[in-house]
């Protein structure tokens, strides 16, 4: 069992904070606002705590602030941090800050970059994460198994981080539309809306589970749907003619870019 602490818990850092605490480790979160900790912390069966007393205390610490705001909390912390190298391991969920990058803001610590997506708030999210080079096969067992209730962890090399995090991170924003847009088919056709959501969130529930659990290619899922001169290749048709899966593509691309320029 170890001690985790969350410095900022906002709705990322509170759902991570959230998953760990059903685990059999000791949570301590902080935030900007004590009472917001405090709401969190009795929400959870964790403890409110303050900055110091996480830093002072804790085996690993989730950094769950904003990029920009890295240097300041750095600031605060890195002379106790200092007096425990080698005890501590930092876990960083700032998007494109790179693990040499935060050895160059909290030291040379141990460390490890984790980027996950909104699903771990229910425990089916993606982790993606790299271990910095001082961090341990020590470290990677103990951020799994305090995450094993937030969703599925997969070790990347680091140099694609952010591609996969436009796939995983945000992914789900791409997938939330579709169901949106399935939904709006469905009204259109005469479904009411309430049924017409429910039918689409479960259907993609259904066939991604599917894609997974019985290892096909997609393509060889989606042919085993289309009967010839059938209603779904008819529908399949009228996406390639709207040039969806280019559309999905793209935004994938852009998506990187984007968190690259950050």
């Amino acid at each position: 069992m170890k001690k985790i602490g969350f410095i900022g818990a906002g709705n990322m850092g509170g759902a991570l904070a959230t998953a760990v605490a059903r685990t059999d480790n000791t949570v301590l979160v902080s935030c900007a606002h004590k009472e917001k900790a405090e709401a969190l912390a009795a929400k959870i069966g964790a403890t409110a705590a303050t900055v110091d007393e996480i830093v002072s205390d804790c085996d690993v610490i989730f950094l769950g602030v904003k990029p920009q705001i890295l240097p300041e909390v750095a600031k605060r912390i890195k002379d106790k941090l200092t007096t425990r190298a080698g005890q501590v391991c930092l876990v960083s969920m700032a998007a494109g800050v790179t693990c040499a990058r935060l050895a160059e803001i909290f030291g040379e610590h141990k460390i490890i970059r984790i980027m996950p997506n909104t699903p771990v708030s229910i425990g089916e999210g993606v982790i993606l994460y790299c271990l910095g080079d001082r961090a341990t096969a020590e470290d990677e067992k103990t951020l799994c198994d305090a995450l094993s209730k937030a969703g599925d962890l997969h070790n990347l090399n680091e140099s694609l981080i952010d591609a996969a995090t436009a796939v995983s991170g945000c992914g789900p924003a791409f997938v939330y539309m579709f169901i949106e847009a399935l939904a709006d088919g469905g009204v259109k056709c005469g479904i009411p809306r309430e049924a017409a959501q429910l039918l689409a969130a479960e259907t993609l529930a259904g066939a991604a589970k599917l894609c997974i659990e019985s290892g096909k290619h997609p393509g060889e899922l989606k042919d085993a749907v289309c009967s010839p001169g059938g209603s779904t290749i008819a529908g399949v048709a009228a996406l390639e003619q709207g040039g969806f899966r280019a559309a999905v593509i793209d935004s994938v691309e852009s998506a990187y870019k984007r968190t690259k320029e950050l």
